[in-house]
């Protein structure tokens, strides 16, 4: 699985006009699955976000993590992520997970979250998402689990 993590003070997705996750400040995650994913990776790649230090310390050092702040995440499935862009000028998706695949591991990704951070905040697999956020820093990280 891959992830592209960004430090917000806001951000929100929208579907057919209606905001359907919002957060203030926190994590606004897009999330990939890639074929050869399992709940194992899901699992450590929650574990990376959730623990990944990324918010301002007293000294103002990357040094504390989202529960350190009582901050908000927002998970959004992104399967381009997954995408191979080394050649030509066409992504591939030959890495990416099927649909059913990435929707299952998706869905198990966010049961494992509110279990971890109640009130959760999630995209909508599979939908036309508008997505919109106030990125803190610039703050940005890839991960992989």
């Amino acid at each position: 699985m891959i992830t592209i993590i960004q430090r917000v003070t806001q951000a929100k997705v929208t579907v057919n006009q209606n905001d359907i996750g919002v957060i203030q400040e926190g994590i606004m995650a897009l999330v990939a699955v890639e074929r050869e994913d399992s709940t194992r990776n899901a699992d450590r790649l929650l574990e990376r976000i959730l623990n990944y230090r990324i918010f301002a310390d007293a000294e103002g050092k990357m040094n504390l993590k989202l529960s350190e702040i009582q901050g908000q995440l927002l998970l959004v499935p992104q399967f381009t992520l997954a995408a191979n862009t080394d050649k030509g000028n066409r992504p591939s998706f030959a890495s990416s997970a099927s649909p059913d695949h990435a929707r299952e591991l998706f869905a198990y990704l966010q049961q494992q979250a509110l279990l971890q951070l109640p009130g959760c905040q999630f995209g909508q697999f599979g939908a036309d998402m508008q997505v919109s956020l106030i990125n803190n820093g610039p703050v940005t990280f890839t991960l992989r689990a």
